[in-house]
């Protein structure tokens, strides 16, 4: 596979889009962001080169470079995800405009092979316009072009993530991957249970990664009031805190609560670490999600590195490269996906 194509993956982040088409047999040849703490990552794991620099301000020429024409070009990426929730429906956050970057670079280059991955909520985003803008340039440019809203534990994350995928080629028609876990979903327990036991606030002496945020007295309190799959509703009254009494609180029931052992996890926010901002408290530990267990329900391995030893460790730095990856499970898919394409149409 890597004899006959080549992969730069725009956005990169720590790299979760890049290793599942590494795992999957396709030589990298670059990954681009502008986040220079997601270096060490990707370097240490895709074994690429990280180029730190703004998407937008990348030219043609730069990607050629990092193209070989000998080879399929595959330009993947996942454009910022933030502009497209839908709390920002109506915002004029200029990284939404990254999206357009990336379709610039699409017509300019004209890979081979096209991978994009973003949040569902951007089929909605300006009523749609922005979406399908992208795609009818696409189209128009000669792609045959797949999307989708694709459920992650149905390709095996542990996880209950939604995700919009799409694929363009110009070899021919091009699918996107067939699920393979559709009647046996991943779960926590399977995902989790083989890591030791923490307290909060303590960290792994054999993984500096498996480390958890502290909780204080009140919250300690309210993690052993909680019970699998619950949220602050199930405490005693003096315990819930006063923003949930009120009428435009009480509907806020996923935070404060524990993950059930045997279903896939909620949706891993940047925030996973913290036990208040949303259901991440552990099945049965009273503490919230390690960075590893984060990571793990992100589809990366145990062994993956996102600090170089000896390094101090930061929640909030690390937290957000886990929680902003492309699941490393879906990559996979969406790699395995691209091979097949590639070998219907003999170039693997």
């Amino acid at each position: 596979m890597s004899e006959s194509s080549l992969i730069v993956d725009l956005f990169c982040g720590a790299g979760g889009l890049s290793f599942g088409f590494k795992n999957q047999g396709f030589e990298v040849s670059a990954g681009i962001d502008v986040d220079e703490s997601c270096r060490y990552p990707y370097e240490a794991n895709i074994e690429a080169p990280f180029i730190r620099t703004d998407v937008s301000e990348v030219t043609s020429e730069r990607l050629l470079e990092l193209f070989d024409p000998h080879k399929i070009k595959i330009l993947v990426g996942c454009a910022p995800c933030q502009p497209f929730s839908k709390y920002n429906q109506k915002n004029d956050d200029p990284k939404w405009k990254l999206l357009k970057s990336f379709g610039r670079l699409i017509s300019e280059v004209r890979p081979e092979i096209v991978s994009m991955e973003n949040v569902p909520q951007l089929m909605k985003f300006r009523d749609g316009a922005v979406i399908k803008e992208f795609i009818n340039n696409l189209s128009g440019a000669g792609y045959y072009v797949s999307f989708d809203t694709l459920f992650a534990p149905n390709y095996g994350l542990p996880q209950s993530r939604s995700r919009l995928v799409l694929l363009a080629s110009l070899l021919g028609p091009i699918s996107l991957p067939a699920p393979t876990h559709e009647n046996h979903y991943m779960t926590v327990r399977q995902a989790l249970s083989i890591l030791p036991p923490l307290k909060a606030g303590m960290v792994d002496e054999k993984d500096n990664l498996h480390r958890t945020g502290s909780l204080s007295e009140l919250n300690l309190k309210r993690i052993r009031a909680s019970s699998q799959g619950g949220s602050w509703h199930d405490w005693p009254e003096e315990l819930v805190a006063e923003c949930h009494k009120s009428e435009t609180g009480k509907g806020y029931r996923s935070v404060y609560g524990r993950m059930k052992w045997d279903r896939p996890s909620p949706t891993i926010t940047t925030q996973f670490f913290g036990f208040g901002n949303g259901r991440f408290g552990h099945p049965e530990q009273d503490r919230a999600l390690s960075l590893r267990e984060g990571a793990i329900l992100q589809g990366f391995p145990q062994d993956y590195k996102f600090v170089p030893a000896g390094e101090k460790v930061h929640l909030t730095r690390v937290g957000k490269m886990i929680g902003n990856a492309v699941p490393v499970t879906l990559a996979n898919a969406i790699a395995g996906a691209v091979k097949s394409h590639l070998k219907e149409y003999k170039y693997a």
